[in-house]
């Protein structure tokens, strides 16, 4: 291995540098995954009882230093125990995109830059402003990269062509499948209705948001799908990818939003996405 330089003893090469700047990166990951829950106190504790337990034995206090050394010894089987629901956060974000698809070359060898919608999306903007009128509540998920199978499984199985009087009627509130959200597959199909969703476990989300819309922010935390949301209490229609959630669009924005997202990758969506008009700063709520 090629030496670049030394402090002390230590010896630098480029395969040290890659080390500790993939190691960084780790941790900034980890950080942000646990920034704001209850993971962050017990990961602290955690370091607070090591660091005891190194001064402990330096000061040679033997029975102390048994006691916390055998938390020590179980400190991986423990924290698979304790953070099973951060690893499984971790995991599903790893592999939540299809990285072949979203890559920029890859989708310009294969003469596809960008995708293109094969549904009428009018269907989905006309029965989202006439439920807005009604007060109607609705939670409409369009699939992209993934499927989504685990979150179809937990509702009913439908495979239906859209509608908007289909629409309507599932989402109208004497209906048994209103409740829970519908999913819509890459060709328009709906695939199944009265779906449980994942709800968002960030506590820096505004009190102004329902369940309806933490369930939103939850499924684009682990998937590359686009959620729309029509609130039962105001009707205001908002989008939600990626942690980002653009509240109050009008006709004109939500269409223009919605063909988007379904035509743009995720780079593209942050790299040159156009502004719209009347669309003020207040209205977007972008979540880390």
């Amino acid at each position: 291995m090629q030496i670049l330089f030394k402090i002390g003893f230590l010896e630098m090469g480029w395969i040290d540098i890659l080390d500790i700047f993939l190691v960084s990166i780790l941790l900034y990951e980890l950080y942000r995954l646990v920034k704001g829950s209850v993971a962050l106190r017990i990961i602290l504790g955690g370091v607070a009882v090591f660091l005891i337990w190194w001064l402990v034995r330096a000061l040679e206090m033997e029975l102390l230093s048994t006691i916390l050394g055998q938390f020590i010894g179980v400190g991986v089987l423990g924290a698979l125990i304790l953070f099973q629901q951060e690893i499984r956060k971790f995991l599903l974000v790893i592999g939540k995109a299809n990285y072949l698809s979203n890559n920029r070359l890859w989708r310009v060898f294969s003469g596809n830059p960008n995708a293109k919608t094969n549904f009428d999306i009018d269907i989905f903007v006309e029965a989202a402003l006439e439920m807005s009128a009604s007060l109607t509540g609705a939670l409409v998920v369009f699939a992209k990269s993934s499927e989504l199978k685990f979150y179809t499984e937990s509702g009913d199985h439908l495979d239906a062509l859209a509608s908007k009087r289909l629409i309507l009627s599932i989402f109208n509130k004497y209906s048994p499948l209103h409740d829970g959200a519908m999913i819509v597959s890459k060709d328009g199909r709906i695939t199944a209705v009265r779906c449980i969703l994942p709800v968002s476990e960030n506590h820096e989300l505004p009190a102004s948001l329902g369940l309806r819309h933490r369930s939103a922010i939850g499924l684009t935390e682990v998937s590359d799908a686009i959620v729309m949301v029509v609130s039962e209490e105001t009707g205001q229609i908002s989008l939600v990818k990626s942690g980002h959630i653009l509240r109050d669009l009008n006709a004109k924005q939500l269409k223009s939003k919605l063909l988007y997202y379904l035509t743009h990758e995720d780079e593209d969506y942050e790299s040159d996405e156009p502004d719209l008009p009347n669309l003020t700063q207040d209205k977007e709520i972008k979540l880390k």
